[in-house]
């Protein structure tokens, strides 16, 4: 008989004994498996479980946080006041009049009476030309004239002895005729001789350079001690008006509409004039007058202003910002551009109210200039609008509050 009890046909129990323990072996892994399992899936949907409730915890905690979150914000107080709508353009100021002083008579120029920047009127003497060459064609030309009325003189009475004659028949008719033509000739070169001593006083009067208007001299363009000509291009110096003084500047024809309707109650409507950065006001004046059309290349119209400048603080060729008073809405109700939001429903305010929560409100907007917004629905005079902080706001939040002034509308550039 074989060891393993194959031959013999008997059953091996030590093969039996092994074989029992190896399935006994195999069931028990088995429903470790099958604990374990089950102790996972238990402990996951425990951590879920849990994890969920502290999730939900933590919101609602978050939640209640939030809603006791007080939120520091910065609010202004609507207003009522006129807000006043203005077209806005870059200008350049003009003078009404700028001359280049010239000589009309040639000379040496003997002296200059003016300083460089010097204020002058009209009439006032700014430079001498050596007159004694038109002094000496004065002279000749009193000469001539005193000569010829002597010689007039004589022929008149010459012809009055003449008439006597002839009135006696002495005296021929044609010797009477050619002393009366004889006098003609004389009283025409008197005449004559009258148009040469003005234009030799004129000539005079020319050595003399007198300013044509009033305003400013720029600098001395010819030393004294030079001969100058009537023909020289350059002249002697620039005077430029400086009161009143003239704004120049174009609008988009977009804007036309309202300028006309505007003109139409008042054609002198308020110019003022502020500096490059629109934070000083530089002068105030009035519209004087528009172009007559509208230029293709650009869509826009010329306007003219006139200021007083009485101070001198508008300068020729100077930039400057104009802004044309169009339009004041009366009593409008105002608060701050930086209150305005906006979302898909539209615009709105936050509002601060009595127990210092916030209110989302609806607004319409009547008008709009510069950082002044006219509200003419939504809120109320009085009301805190939000300016600052709006991003950490929502419906209800709990806020503190720093109180501003609103601007007034009139002063907003």
């Amino acid at each position: 008989m074989d060891s393993d009890g194959l031959t013999t046909g008997k059953p091996n129990a030590a093969r039996f004994m092994q074989d029992t323990h190896v399935q006994s072996w195999s069931d028990r892994l088995r429903h470790r498996w099958r604990l374990w399992l089950v102790i996972l899936i238990v402990g996951l949907v425990g951590i879920y479980y849990l994890s969920g409730r502290s999730t939900t915890d933590s919101a609602t905690t978050a939640a209640q946080t939030a809603s006791h979150m007080v939120v520091p914000v910065a609010a202004v107080a609507a207003t009522v006041g006129d807000l006043n709508q203005y077209i806005s353009a870059i200008g350049t100021v003009t003078a009404y009049n700028t001359v280049t002083v010239k000589s009309r008579v040639d000379g040496q120029l003997d002296k200059v009476n003016f300083t460089e920047g010097q204020m002058v009127k009209a009439g006032d003497l700014l430079a001498e030309i050596d007159p004694r060459p038109y002094q000496v064609e004065l002279t000749q030309a009193e000469g001539t004239l005193a000569k010829d009325l002597a010689t007039l003189e004589n022929a008149k009475v010459t012809y009055a002895r003449d008439k006597e004659l002839f009135q006696q028949n002495v005296l021929a008719r044609q010797d009477l005729d050619n002393q009366e033509s004889t006098v003609g000739q004389f009283a025409g070169s008197i005449e004559s001789d009258k148009g040469a001593v003005d234009n030799a006083k004129l000539q005079l009067t020319y050595s003399r350079i007198t300013s044509p208007i009033t305003g400013r001299v720029g600098l001395r363009l010819v030393d004294p001690g030079n001969i100058i000509h009537a023909t020289d291009a350059t002249g002697i110096a620039v005077i430029t008006q400086l009161q009143p003084i003239a704004v120049d500047f174009s609008i988009p024809e977009d804007d036309l509409p309202s300028l006309e309707s505007a003109m139409k109650t008042d054609p002198q409507l308020p110019v003022a004039a502020y500096d490059r950065d629109m934070k000083h006001k530089l002068a105030e004046g009035s519209l004087l007058t528009t172009d007559n059309q509208i230029d293709q290349s650009t869509g826009t119209i010329k306007l003219k202003a006139s200021f007083p400048n009485l101070d001198s603080s508008l300068f020729p060729n100077q930039f400057v910002n104009a802004r044309l008073l169009v339009n004041t809405i009366p009593n409008a109700i105002l608060i701050p551009a930086a209150g305005l939001q906006r979302s898909q429903q539209g615009m709105f305010v936050y509002i601060v109210k009595p127990d210092k929560t916030v209110e989302m409100r609806p607004v319409t907007v009547q008008a709009s200039q510069g950082d002044v917004m006219a509200i003419s629905k939504g809120v109320a005079a009085g009301d805190l609008v939000v300016t600052d902080g709006v991003d950490k706001l929502t419906q209800g939040a709990r806020v503190s509050v720093q109180t501003a002034a609103i601007p007034p509308a009139s002063a907003t550039p």
